[in-house]
């Protein structure tokens, strides 16, 4: 798969748009993910068709969104070797605190991208 540094004019708006709606689902599957002993690095697959990777959450067919949105965690990521044992520690170093982040996983046709989107504060 390729990586594309274009992501925020070609992809970030979009998932922002469908992410908006859906962040308090994404923020408490993040936390139950967590306190279940899943895993402490939860990740959110976003794509256009649905993926092998992780379970469907939230789909198009679900609410008026573009992107489909699987759940998913670092050890997932690791046995299908798409994270490879020299880039776990990279990727957990640069985990964001998944309080305040959603850590999402882009793929579209060739492209994918890890990228995090803040939470919308809460009033």
């Amino acid at each position: 798969m390729h990586n594309d540094p274009e992501l925020n004019g070609k992809y970030l708006g979009k998932i922002t748009k469908d992410f908006v709606q859906i962040a308090d689902t994404l923020k408490e599957a993040s936390y139950q993910i967590k306190k279940r002993g899943f895993s402490d690095y939860p990740i959110f697959v976003v794509s256009k068709v649905k993926q092998p990777l992780g379970q469907l959450l939230i789909g198009t067919e679900d609410i008026d969104i573009e992107w489909n949105f699987s759940a998913s965690y670092l050890d997932e990521f690791l046995q299908r070797g798409i994270i490879d044992s020299k880039g776990e520690e990279a990727f957990k170093a640069s985990y964001k605190d998944l309080d305040e982040f959603c850590c999402i996983f882009v793929v579209d046709n060739d492209f994918t991208k890890f990228i995090y989107i803040p939470y919308p504060e809460e009033d």
